[in-house]
């Protein structure tokens, strides 16, 4: 007798799917040709239509814990091609996001980072915090107005962002956890460890990408962004150990190594970043589609850069009243963009190495016992 199978649809999960730009989910009735025209979607690892499927019938569950929804690049190829015009690129954005939601730490602020109405909350903390730091800074005589560190110390400053980034890393490493339990428990049995060196190497090259036809114009814009904010973060990651050890002392001069370093990085995020907006302003569709989740980190990114060269360049022309308040908003976006990465688009990178790494380890272990029943 065959095993029955208990479906329990959770139609709350499929509200929030239609209403957070998944709105044409259910106009999909299954033809498959979202994942024939898909050249990223690879034997046993098939998507989107199993992902549209468990979309559709509410298992949550059963979709959030899915790879497939990572190893999706958004490339739109699925949703000009569908008949229906079902959408399905837009639907695995929706589902990652909606994934990131589930399995953040603490709820709260997936939440709050995933809905427009929380935008204000999301900056009043970094606001306060640093509007405290200037007002009592400032009450000193001696303050000179080219000078960063005499209104916002680097000893107040490193430990401060020091404790951000630990609750970032927290925040991710809960994240994930709890994203490796839920593929486990959903029988993807992939190693991740084995393969994280060659998908990182695929990640950061971007081959994968290079594979879309619709949206290929996305690939350079990705490529900049991703390189240059890595940039960024081996050089705040280096000098902030420097200082801390007492090896370097900020502001560092403008010909130093690590300056010149720091300063080509932002510019191709800030030309990689151009290229995306630009990219997503040229077609209306395009933009209309793009949540409010989509542009959050891209925007908050695109702005801690734009700051950063502004007031660097203000420093240098002693511009005072400007360059402070622009620095503050450098201080308040960045602050903004380490604290809030596990639950905005910055998430993507991190989930999407896991899920790719235990794919491409269950592919393997799959062709492997494929090729040995073939010659057994």
């Amino acid at each position: 007798m065959a095993e029955t199978l208990l479906v329990e649809p959770d139609s709350a999960f499929i509200n929030d799917v239609m209403a957070s730009g998944g709105a044409d989910l259910k106009k999909c009735f299954q033809c498959a040709t979202c994942t024939s025209v898909c050249d990223l979607s690879e034997d046993g690892l098939t998507f989107p239509r199993r992902v549209m499927i468990a979309a559709q019938w509410g298992l949550k569950d059963k979709a959030l814990a899915d790879p497939g929804i990572w190893l999706c690049h958004n490339c739109g190829d699925c949703t000009v091609n569908c008949p229906r015009g079902a959408k399905p690129s837009n639907i695995m954005g929706v589902l990652r996001k909606e994934a990131i939601k589930a399995f953040s730490f603490p709820k709260i602020a997936g939440t709050m980072v995933s809905e427009a109405k929380y935008l204000a909350v999301l900056f009043l903390l970094p606001i306060l915090i640093f509007g405290t730091i200037a007002a009592i800074e400032l009450r000193h005589p001696l303050v000179r107005p080219y000078i960063y560190a005499e209104v916002f110390p680097a000893s107040i400053l490193e430990p401060l962002f020091y404790a951000v980034s630990a609750l970032a890393v927290l925040g991710f490493a809960v994240g994930v956890t709890r994203f490796v339990r839920a593929m486990r428990a959903a029988g993807v049995e992939g190693r991740i460890l084995p393969a994280l060196a060659p998908t990182l190497v695929e990640i950061i090259t971007h081959r994968r990408f290079m594979k879309c036809t619709a949206n290929k114009d996305r690939y350079l814009g990705h490529l900049l962004t991703l390189c240059g904010f890595v940039g960024l973060a081996i050089t705040g990651t280096s000098v902030g150990i420097g200082t801390m050890l007492d090896l370097m002392h900020t502001p560092l001069p403008f010909l130093s190594g690590w300056k010149l370093f720091a300063n080509l990085s932002a510019g191709v995020v800030l030309v990689g970043t151009v290229l995306l907006i630009g990219d997503r302003m040229k077609s209306p569709e395009k933009w209309n589609d793009t949540t409010y989740f989509d542009g959050f980190f891209i925007v908050v990114l695109a702005g801690v850069v734009a700051t950063g060269i502004l007031s660097e360049l203000l420093r240098v022309a002693q511009s005072a009243g400007l360059m402070y308040s622009v620095y503050f908003i450098h201080l308040v976006l960045i602050f903004s963009l380490f604290l809030y990465a596990p639950y905005s688009k910055f998430a993507h990178f991190v989930y999407r190495t896991v899920a790719m790494a235990a794919a491409r380890d269950a592919q393997l272990k799959a062709g492997a016992v494929t090729t040995q029943s073939v010659n057994a």
